[in-house]
C-alpha cells in the first residue's frame, strides 16, 4: 500500500485500520489525553480506530500478537515506554505495523524517532504511513527498545514505583530513587560473560545493554559508535565499593559519567552471561520481570516495522 501523506485533518478514500492498545496509568499525570481525545484525534485523520483500554494485569505482548494473528495492519501502543516495549514484543517478526503516542516521562523510544509528544500531533504521524524497519534488542527472547539491564536498575525501578506513588511521577522522583538505592548498597553479581567467543568474569553492580543511540545522548554517555556500527552497547559499571557507587550515579544522572572511569563498554551484536543465581531481576524499558539464567542478548535487525516522520533506512536513532 502507497504511503498516505496527511498535511492536516481529513478524511481518507480508503482510511486506515488501527488498534489502538492505550494505558493512561502512564507518566504524565494530570497532561494525559481522555479515551474521546484519542477518538477524537483518529477520527479527524481519517483513520478507523479501535479503542482498547489496557488494564494493571493485562499481557500486552499476547494481545497485540493476538492482533497481528487475525492480519491487522497496523497496532498503535499509547503509552510510556514499557507499553510500547511490551506492544512491540507482539509485532516483532510479523507484517504488522506499530504506531506510537508516547505519554510517558522519558519517551526514549518516540523522541529518538521524532515522534511528537501531543496526540494529535502523534496521530498525525500515523496518518502519513510512512514505514520503517528497527532492529529491536533481545534478551532470551524477550524484546527492549532501549535497553535492558541486570542488577541495580532492576531494584531503581522497585524503588521508583514507591517513590511515584507518594510524590508523583516526574523525572525528579526518577533521579532521587537512584541515589535512593544506591544508598542502601546492593549486592553485587558475578557474570561470565562471553563476547566473539571470549569470556571473562565480571564483578560488577550493573550490566546496561543499550539500543537506542539517542538515549545515549540524553544521558551523556559513549556508545553511539556501538549502535551506528549495528551493535549493543554495553556499559559493566566497575567493582566499587558505596562511594565508589554514589559517585558512579552521580556522574550519570548529570551526564558525566566517563568511560574506562565509571564504566567499561562493550560493543556486541551477541553475548551470552552466566551467573550463579538461578534467576534474576531484569528490566526492559522500565519494567521488572524476573528471568531465568544463562542470558542470551542480541541485536536483531529489521524485526520491526514502526510509522515514523519519515521513511529513512537504518535504524539507527
Amino acid at each position: 500500500m502507497q504511503p498516505m501523506i496527511a498535511t492536516g485533518p481529513q478524511t481518507a478514500k480508503q482510511p486506515l485500520r488501527a488498534h489502538v492498545l492505550v494505558n493512561l496509568k502512564s507518566g504524565r499525570g494530570s497532561d494525559h489525553p481522555e479515551i474521546e481525545d484519542l477518538e477524537r484525534a483518529f477520527n479527524e485523520y481519517g483513520i478507523a480506530a479501535e479503542i482498547i483500554h489496557l488494564t494493571p494485569g493485562d499481557d500486552i505482548p499476547a494481545r497485540a500478537a493476538e492482533l497481528a494473528s487475525k492480519g491487522a495492519e497496523l497496532v498503535v501502543a499509547a503509552g510510556g515506554d514499557g507499553t510500547i516495549c511490551g506492544v512491540a514484543s507482539g509485532l516483532v517478526d510479523t507484517q504488522t505495523a506499530l504506531g506510537v503516542i508516547p505519554l510517558g516521562t522519558f519517551n526514549y523510544f518516540g523522541r529518538s524517532l521524532d515522534i511528537p509528544e501531543t496526540v494529535v500531533e502523534a496521530v498525525a504521524v500515523v496518518a502519513r504511513n510512512n514505514r520503517r524497519p528497527l532492529p529491536v534488542g533481545i534478551i532470551n527472547d524477550r524484546v527492549f527498545l532501549n535497553n535492558a539491564s541486570l542488577g541495580i536498575y532492576p531494584q531503581i525501578l522497585q524503588t521508583r514505583e514507591t517513590v511515584y506513588a507518594r510524590w508523583g511521577r516526574s523525572r525528579v522522583a526518577a533521579y532521587w530513587s537512584v541515589l535512593k538505592t544506591m544508598m542502601r548498597l546492593p549486592r553485587q553479581l558475578k557474570l561470565q560473560v562471553t563476547v566473539e567467543g571470549k569470556t571473562r568474569e565480571v564483578k560488577t553492580s550493573l550490566l546496561f545493554a543499550v539500543s537506542n543511540a539517542f538515549q545515549m545522548q540524553q544521558m551523556g554517555l559513549e556508545g553511539e559508535e556501538c549502535i551506528k556500527a549495528g551493535k549493543l552497547a554495553v556499559l559493566i559499571a566497575p567493582n566499587a565499593g558505596r562511594a565508589g557507587l554514589l559517585k558512579n550515579g552521580l556522574a550519570l544522572m548529570l551526564g558525566r559519567a566517563q568511560r574506562n572511569q565509571d564504566f567499561e563498554l562493550l560493543c556486541a551484536e551477541r553475548l551470552h552471561i552466566t551467573c550463579k543465581r538461578k534467576s534474576l531481576l531484569v528490566a526492559r524499558d522500565g519494567e521488572r520481570s524476573r528471568i531465568s539464567g544463562p542470558f542470551d542478548l542480541e541485536l536483531r535487525h529489521g524485526a520491526l516495522t514502526v510509522l515514523t516522520p519519515d521513511s529513512a533506512v537504518g535504524g539507527v536513532r
